[in-house]
């Protein structure tokens, strides 16, 4: 059970996709702008709307409950008996996420009103976003398929498709967006790009299914007692799942009054999901099958190590992340977006709120970190209470906030709210005494933090002596900026990893051992047949 070695072979996959989506969100930025067109909040509206419910009816809920109930199947009656499981869940899901985009497309003109009703005032922002929107719903089914195939590959030990399956994304919108020459048609190129690759992934991950040997089908749905169980399970899991993209998509419709505000927190937003994706949801999805085999052997010491492992990694590249977020917010967005027409003006704005998500960081991903915990123990309504406290926490503070001080008032309640949800689930742990964090493991996060507030005060002052960085690459405008910024943080995390072995906060020895390929658990990789590769 070696979550670490996992969620490093699910983080380098995802890496690569990040990458992409970097590249593809720089062409957002510079082919659609901000607070300069419509097109922009337009387009980040019709995308964040089916990634919420997404993130809530997909990802979120069968992280809560398909993956230990078919990872406990696969373990005690064998591949057909899960097999079966996982047809009738795609079935049920599939059409649940159907029937939900076919009432989103007809409406969709009411939905905004609800979700954006700063729209309102600007007729032609209201009738793209109206029109994109419904343009990429589509892309909610294909992608409730996605999380639940990923979630077999993932019960069976295999991480790196699910990993890599979002890099089509990346792939088909940079190639709907290059060859268009204005932010509105590179808008509606960009939605019809994100149905083209909901369909890709699908076929991916099909493929990757039948590779390892599962045998799942196109089925009529059926209420079993297995799905009902699943369904009064997926429901507060999803919702729990879902906290920090539900109190973001609550911000974001706050925002709508501002022109560019959605614009300027979905790019924030693209910051802080690199750690939250490379490093929460990496280990999450490593964590929870590992830990429901833990739990269901009753290996209570093998839980307590999974747990203080996943939070220790977890944090020895999240907390690094959150002080560069917070150090050097504006040389990071000028440097990554400020070209074509995102303006300066747009990357200070967006400065302002990415600040305020860096301090956010840890607590996104311990949400993750943390959920499995009770998850794995089939306990949903103890995080689905959490959430919805803590996105009680976001709407207060976001109204508040809002109208105190404007957009980064909408990232402190969000990076707040958070805060409250780690809390109350850490709290819940120690007190029900399934998990408290280790001598070990606090010592551990002590010598990282160190660690990290160097590299935090090194980041700054490369920062604030920026002007002697750029002219060395010799060229002007936004490419010198851009190889500023990389080579800044390339030598903050060099000189992060060196205090890490000089602090003794990670060891050679420990990270041989976290490579190494130990025993697959039964039912998985440990009795498939000898002719599947390795994916």
């Amino acid at each position: 059970m070696n979550v670490v070695r996992s969620s490093i072979v699910f983080s380098g996959l995802t890496l690569v996709s990040r990458v992409m989506g970097l590249a593809r969100d720089v062409a957002v930025s510079a082919y659609m702008g901000a607070s300069a067109t419509i097109a922009a909040d337009a387009y980040n509206t019709s995308l964040s709307f089916p990634n919420l419910f997404r993130r809530i009816f997909a990802e979120g809920a069968f992280t809560a409950a398909f993956v230990p109930a078919y990872a406990r199947t696969l373990e005690t009656e064998g591949k057909a008996a899960a097999d079966r499981l996982a047809t009738d869940a795609m079935a049920t899901l599939a059409a649940i996420t159907v029937l939900l985009t076919i009432a989103a497309q007809v409406f969709m003109p009411q939905l905004m009103l609800v979700i954006n009703p700063g729209y309102a005032d600007t007729p032609d922002k209201f009738d793209l976003a109206v029109l994109l929107t419904r343009i990429s719903m589509p892309y909610l089914p294909c992608m409730a398929i996605v999380a639940l195939l990923s979630g077999v590959l993932n019960a069976r030990g295999r991480f790196a498709v699910s990993a890599l399956a979002p890099t089509l994304l990346n792939l088909f919108m940079l190639l709907a967006i290059l060859p268009q020459d204005d932010p509105e048609s590179s808008a509606m190129a960009a939605s019809w790009g994100v149905v083209a690759a909901g369909v890709g992934q699908v076929a991916l991950l099909v493929w990757a299914v039948r590779r390892v040997g599962a045998r799942i089908r196109i089925a009529v749905p059926r209420l079993t007692p297995e799905i009902r169980k699943l369904i009064g399970l997926a429901i507060p899991g999803a919702i729990a799942a879902s906290a920090t993209q539900i109190n973001v998509f609550v911000s974001q419709a706050l925002s709508s009054s501002v022109d560019g505000a959605r614009s300027w927190l979905s790019n924030a937003d693209r910051f802080y999901q690199l750690p939250l994706g490379l490093v929460g949801v990496a280990i999450g999805v490593a964590l929870l099958p590992a830990l429901s085999r833990a739990v269901h052997a009753g290996d209570k010491e093998g839980a307590q190590s999974a747990m203080d492992d996943a939070v220790a990694f977890s944090m020895a590249f999240t907390l690094p992340a959150a002080a560069a977020l917070i150090a050097i917010p504006f040389f990071l967005v000028d440097g990554m977006f400020t070209r074509g027409v995102f303006t300066e003006h747009d990357a200070r704005e967006t400065a302002r709120a990415l600040l305020h998500y860096g301090w956010g960081v840890p607590a996104f991903v311990l949400v993750r970190i943390l959920a499995p915990a009770f998850f794995a123990r089939q306990d949903t309504k103890g995080p689905m209470k959490f959430a919805l406290v803590s996105v009680a926490v976001n709407l207060v503070l976001g109204v508040v906030l809002f109208h105190t001080i404007g957009v980064p008032g909408l990232a402190i309640a969000t990076s707040a709210a958070a805060w409250s949800n780690v809390l109350l689930m850490g709290f819940t742990l120690a007190r029900r005494k399934t998990w408290i964090l280790s001598r070990e493991a606090t010592g551990r996060l002590l010598r990282i933090g160190v660690a990290t507030v160097a590299m935090g005060a090194l980041l700054a002052l490369a920062s604030w002596r920026r002007d002697l960085l750029e002219p060395l690459f010799g060229f002007a405008g936004g490419e010198a900026k851009l190889f500023a910024v990389c080579l800044t943080c390339a030598v903050g995390f060099a000189f992060y990893v060196a205090l890490l072995f000089v602090t003794r906060a990670v060891t050679p020895g420990e990270i041989k051992r976290s490579l190494r390929r130990q025993p697959a658990a039964k039912g998985g990789d440990g009795d498939m047949p000898a002719s599947v590769p390795p994916m």
